[in-house]
């Protein structure tokens, strides 16, 4: 398993310069980071700075974000998708990810979720015929009552199973799938084959690894009993300066 740090947050304060992350990433010996929205990101310099420090981009979100589960915003959806393609192939292949959307009142959950399957069959097409990769991320997150979609793990691996395609995979934040209070070992089961990536932060607070309540050596003891052998994203708010928050999460995490 390999760190990647998520340079949206970490280097944030000590580095106000985007790219200038990606080079203090590299200094503390971190191989991989990931960002969030591409558009807002000076991409050219982010290359130039990946380029010098054979850093690795693992990921970053397709943007708009539109609901999977709303066929009116498939057309945006599969749109932004063909948008981010060729950003993701101008960086190494980098994964692209994104999220369910709301969960309708006027639709069931059935119906909600062939929708999700359906859009995404689509995209993981395109992704797969491009040579890059979706990843599908459960977020635990409500807003004026609604709930997205697809808010745990075990959900999210429903609809990537059942699209199957090599062109999606899952996204398992920890975060999030604690804050739903799923069992994380129940919620991935046999299925750890559909897990592309893997995010972390402690709860409550979303704090680096070794500020809250989190059993984290069960939990990168369950990863490793799973061969899981991807990155883990870095996609915590730090409490400390950064390298001292990236020292806490070394060794809680024993990486």
């Amino acid at each position: 398993m390999r760190m990647a740090a998520c340079i949206e947050w970490l280097f944030q304060a000590e580095h106000p310069d985007f790219a200038a992350r990606i080079h203090a990433a590299h200094a503390a010996g971190l191989p991989a980071v990931e960002f969030h929205l591409w558009r807002d990101k000076p991409l050219a310099a982010i290359e130039r700075a990946l380029a010098i420090t054979g850093v690795r981009l693992a990921s970053f979100c397709v943007d708009p974000r539109a609901s999977l589960v709303d066929p009116r915003e498939h057309a945006t959806a599969l749109a932004a998708v063909r948008d981010a393609i060729p950003v993701a192939q101008r960086f190494g292949g980098a994964a692209m990810i994104l999220a369910s959307g709301f969960t309708r009142a006027d639709a069931s959950v059935a119906e909600q979720q062939a929708q999700a399957v359906a859009v995404l069959g689509a995209a993981a097409r395109l992704a797969a015929d491009a040579g890059t990769r979706l990843l599908l991320e459960p977020v635990n997150m409500t807003v004026n009552g609604a709930r997205m979609f697809v808010d745990g793990v075990q959900r999210g691996l429903d609809i990537v199973e059942a699209v199957g395609s090599p062109g999606l995979r899952l996204l398992c934040d920890v975060y999030h799938s604690a804050v739903t209070g799923e069992v994380l070992a129940d919620a991935i089961g046999s299925r750890v084959r559909y897990v592309g990536h893997v995010q972390v932060a402690d709860n409550p607070g979303r704090h680096e690894p070794g500020t809250g309540t989190l059993d984290w050596p069960a939990i990168m003891r369950l990863l490793r009993a799973l061969d899981y052998d991807g990155d883990i994203g870095l996609e915590y708010l730090p409490t400390l300066p950064t390298l001292d928050s990236l020292a806490l999460t070394r060794r809680t995490l024993g990486i």
